[in-house]
């Protein structure tokens, strides 16, 4: 772009922009894009304002930190400004970055403290006489939003200081929801049928921005300081991490993952691990924030604009893009559920190009207001399925299409319900051939029957072809068969037929979950193999005696008792059983192996061998029960972590209480 003209209607346009989704951003806590579509354009603003000086304006988002503050709150002076940092996005930016900074240090060597950038709120903590007197967001950098009340609600930000803390102070830290407590005030707002949060920085930001104090004490907010802003009246340690270090003393809860590195080569090291690592985190952070470790140094630095030299905030590769929504498609599900995924221009989010994600059911896309034509916003979120955030209001041209589930099955026409109580639509033709392929294809799985030879493209080729109808087709397959359907060569069509003649002495659990009984996952096929002997005993038992069994409710007992009465069902259990399939529990029952006769365990908390239904399948095998609840009748409570009230019933009652490690002591026999 070489031309005035045309860089002036440029300029212009992305002003507009920027401001406006500064705005969502900073005030109404509802961004509609990305981060990084967000710095992409303000560093393409940046980059034309520094050509053509003279259409640099007094209001683009270069010339400021954040956006104005909410009046409603009151507004606080900040008598340092709260800057924001230049970003990197690469190793060659953070060393560009490193070599500047040693040049203007005169080539001096220089240490380095890495902290994660947590994606929260940026809050002021004045205190006074040791007690805290005020809390300000960060605003517009020079003035921010008196949300006092609110701060004093986070358990984590102290309201006294020690006694030999500075009389006059400030703090700098960030406010964030923690994932776990992210996820339930989402479940919550839609139970509520109000619209999620975006992200939990947008979560956080509308926690702390609330009028109503109240509100802000219920979410489980809490913050990790930062940095010290400005002291009076006290010696302040000579670098960053002494600060830090001073700081946690006087009981500011700061990051422990901060790391202090002395070579470029180090600080580097330290976000390649934390690339990796940062999906494991308790909290969401979108990168690694650098600083100059002397405070001395900081100073001689100083800041240009509205960025310190002495620190960079190195991003992570993005979780967010934003994309149109081209259409839905429909896949049908093993057990009929209709299974809607968004087709997507292609986008490229965290070094990988995302073109479908999920949609869950009808419910979530009208809750979200999804529509056809949309630009959304995608989130990728570790290596799990991509899923779409919500759409970007402000993008709509009123041609997009508001989504409706189909009234026929995409595969077979049949009727499409949806069941009082249930969220996913379903197809009620239990011979739909989308059922029936899904179906095979679960029972050759890993966790299934581990047929490792039999892929998914196999069981397409064998369905396709007629030859395989259901599960129990697989087991009289030839090789002849194989090679003449499948083009494959001899020695594989055998390795084909190995895995399968191998599979024939899977367990009993794992041959529940292969057949793929609606509600039961692999969890309770071990549950049901130690309660029952065999298929035939699983078969024929009640919906009243599944349901007593701890685990099982009465909406699981109900589809196993159905799933046993249908004829189709009953035939595939009799083409496995003519094939040689174990169909019985292989567990010993000799004196030794029944250790737990007697024995009634109630599990609470969270184990870290076995879950609940694992547990209780162990305790079954080994000829004891396990409760649901606590009574008189009950041998042992055993504790995990985060236990419920159960514990505490068990201590009053005078039943034994024992660690997850005692449990296991018990069950193996030591």
């Amino acid at each position: 772009m070489d031309d005035l003209p045309r860089a002036r209607e440029r300029t212009d346009f992305l002003r507009k922009a920027l401001n406006h989704h500064n705005y969502r951003y900073h005030v109404l806590d509802s961004p509609e894009i990305s981060d990084q579509d967000y710095d992409s354009m303000l560093a393409e603003l940046k980059a034309l304002e520094q050509e053509y000086p003279q259409l640099t304006t007094p209001d683009s988002p270069t010339q400021r930190v954040g956006a104005a503050p909410v009046e409603a709150f009151g507004v606080v002076q900040h008598s340092i400004p709260l800057l924001s940092m230049a970003n990197a996005f690469s190793a060659d930016n953070l060393a560009a970055w490193w070599q500047r900074t040693s040049g203007l240090l005169g080539d001096q060597d220089f240490d380095m403290v890495c902290e994660p950038k947590i994606d929260g709120l940026a809050v002021a903590l004045t205190y006074e006489n040791r007690l805290l007197t005020t809390g300000a967001t960060r605003g517009d950098g020079y003035r921010g939003e008196d949300i006092t009340q609110n701060v004093r609600t986070i358990r984590s930000i102290p309201l006294s200081v020690p006694g030999d803390a500075p009389p006059r102070f400030e703090v700098r830290g960030e406010i964030y929801l923690p994932k776990t407590g992210f996820k339930q005030l989402n479940e919550r707002r839609l139970q509520e049928g109000i619209p999620p949060f975006a992200n939990p920085r947008n979560a956080a930001a509308g926690s702390v921005r609330q009028l109503d104090p109240a509100i802000t004490s219920t979410r489980p907010l809490d913050i990790f300081v930062y940095s010290l802003g400005w002291a009076e009246g006290a010696i302040i340690p000579g670098t960053h991490w002494d600060v830090m270090k001073w700081l946690n003393s006087m009981g500011f809860k700061t990051n422990p993952l901060i790391t202090l590195t002395h070579t470029l080569a180090e600080s580097q090291n330290v976000y390649d691990r934390w690339v990796t690592e940062h999906k494991d985190w308790q909290f969401e952070a979108d990168g690694m924030v650098v600083k100059v470790n002397s405070l001395q140094m900081q100073s001689e630095l100083g800041a240009i604009g509205r960025e310190p030299r002495w620190a960079i905030a190195y991003k992570f590769p993005a979780v967010q893009g934003t994309t149109k929504l081209e259409r839905i498609d429909v896949s049908v599900g093993r057990t009929g559920t209709l299974n809607p995924t968004a087709v997507l221009t292609p986008v490229q989010i965290g070094g990988v190009t995302i073109s479908q994600a999920t949609l869950h059911n009808e419910e979530d896309i009208h809750r979200k207001d999804i529509r056809i034509g949309d630009t959304v916003i995608v989130q990728r979120a570790g290596d799990v399925i991509p899923e779409i955030v919500g759409p970007v209001l402000s993008l709509r041209t009123g041609a997009e299409q508001v989504y409706h589930m189909p009234s026929l099955c995409p595969e077979c026409h049949f009727e499409v319900i949806k069941p009082e109580g249930e969220a996913q639509h379903r197809c009620v033709n239990a011979a739909c051939p989308a059922q029936a392929l899904e179906r095979i294809k679960h029972f050759v799985s890993r966790d299934a029957m581990d047929m490792k030879k039999v892929g998914e493209k196999l069981c397409e080729a064998l369905f396709k072809a007629e030859r395989v109808g259901d599960a129990g087709d697989l087991y009289s397959l030839t090789s002849a068969e194989l090679m003449l359907l499948n083009h494959m060569g001899e020695k594989s069509a055998t390795n084909v037929l190995a895995s399968i003649e191998g599979s024939k002495q899977r367990p009993l659990g794992r041959l529940i979950f292969a057949l793929g009984i609606p509600h039961v996952g692999r969890e309770y096929g071990e549950l049901l193999a130690g309660r029952y002997s065999s298929i035939d005993a699983l078969g024929a038992t009640s919906v009243e005696e599944l349901a007593a069994i701890p685990s099982i409710g009465p909406k699981i007992a109900e589809s196993i008792v159905a799933f046993f009465q249908l004829p189709r069902n009953r035939e595939i259990i009799e083409k496995l059983r003519t094939a040689g399939v174990t169909l019985e529990s292989t567990t010993e029952t000799s004196t030794g192996q029944r250790r737990l006769d007697g024995i009634t365990f109630v599990f609470t908390g969270r184990m870290e061998k076995y879950t609940r239904p694992e547990a209780e399948a162990r305790v079954a095998q080994l000829g004891g029960k396990a409760a649901p609840d606590v009574s008189r009748k009950v041998t042992y409570v055993v504790v995990g972590d985060e236990p419920g009230s159960k514990a505490a019933r068990a201590t009053k009652l005078g039943i034994r209480v024992i660690s997850e490690d005692e449990f296991l002591r018990m069950i193996e026999g030591d």
